[in-house]
Order: structure tokens, then sequence, then C-alpha cells
């Protein structure tokens, strides 16, 4: 009997306790907050609103502004799948912003397939293969573009082809009896690349690489 009598009193103790206690005992901690990555501070100039009405007189890139950062381009594109710095839809925003830089001297605009995987899901229809390829384009006219892109030019002025054909493979395909590779129309591809204004960048950039 004694101890069902400390039991009823211990429960009348766990009745009596205040209500404002009970309240704070049944709400939820409250979890801790993750550390904060450090992210880089963007510096908006007034060259920046230049940079992007500029961007804009490109063919193709006219759209840019309607971009509402939905992410559709960066879900859909293959190549972000395997390449996690790949983000089509953070180079749009970029871009936007002016921020003329760091998008041009940015390795990630070269990595864009030309797919028009993004163009075809946009809601927005911004082309935004062309507003890559407008990038590339003012990114060569300012001196950027990766070494590997400079070799595969190089290679078709003095070829035609993108790639250089090893003699061992030519001597195969005579041995095999096939026919030979044609010829790239060298005074044809100069001529381009003089209008062009493209053998100029690449004599600039011939001694250093980015």
């Amino acid at each position: 009997m004694s101890q069902t009598k400390k039991r009823k009193k211990t429960e009348v103790k766990e009745e009596t306790k205040p209500k404002e206690e009970i309240k704070q005992e049944m709400q939820p901690k409250p979890a801790e907050m993750p550390e904060m990555d450090k992210k880089t501070v963007l510096r908006i100039t007034p060259d920046c609103a230049h940079f992007k009405y500029e961007l804009k007189k490109v063919p193709g890139a006219e759209r840019l502004m309607m971009c509402f950062q939905c992410g559709t381009c960066t879900a859909d594109c293959p190549v972000s799948r395997y390449n996690e710095s790949y983000r089509p839809r953070k180079i749009l925003r970029l871009a936007q912003l002016g921020i003329k830089d760091q998008v041009l001297k940015s390795d990630v605009i070269w990595l864009c397939a030309a797919c028009y995987t993004c163009v075809d899901h946009c809601p927005q229809d911004v082309e935004i293969s062309s507003v890559l390829r407008a990038l590339r384009n003012m990114a060569v006219k300012e001196g950027t573009m990766p070494l590997v892109f400079k070799e595969l030019a190089s290679a078709i002025l003095q070829t035609g082809y993108a790639y250089k054909i090893p003699e061992l493979r030519i001597k195969k395909r005579e041995e095999t009896a096939l026919p030979p590779l044609p010829k790239g129309n060298i005074p044809d591809i100069e001529k381009l690349f003089k209008v062009t204004g493209f053998s100029k960048v690449l004599e600039k950039s011939a001694g250093g690489s980015n």
C-alpha cells in the first residue's frame, strides 16, 4: 500500500507542473545551424550594366534578361550531370549582373556541347547555348581562350583538320588500299581566319596559354 501511495504522490507532482514549463518541454529544440560556407563577394560596378547591354546586342543573346533562374537549363543539361562546376543558370545570372571578368575568364563557358537541350526546354525561350557562344567570342576578343582550342585552331590552319593526322595512320591506309584523305583547302582557311580576325588572336596568344 505504501508503494501505491508514493506512485500517486509522484503522479500528482507531475500534474501540478506549470503549463508554461510543459509547453517549453513539448516544443522541439532548435537544430544547430551548420556553418555557412564562405562565398565570393561580387563587386558590381557601373561598367557591369554596360557589359550586359553589350551582350544583349549579340544575335542569340537578345533575351538574356528574360531568364528568371528556374534552373531548367541546368537540370536538363547533359554536361552538368557529369561536371558539377558547369551550371548554365549560374553563368546566365552572372551575365545578367554584368560580372564581366568572372564570366569571360572562367573555363566553364567552354564546356557547353551546343546540343541545344537547354534552348528546347527553356520556358522563357532564352537561347542559353547562343548566349554561351557569345560569351566565348567575347572572351576570345579579350585574349582569353583555353590552350586546347588554340591547338585545334592552329592544326586547322596548318592542315585543314582539327587534329594532325599521324604519318603511321596514313601509311596504314595505303597498306589496306584505303583512299587517301582529302587535303584541306589551306588558302581559303587562311583567308577566313584573316577576315574574322582570328589569325591575329592566335598570333597574340602564341606565346602564352590560358
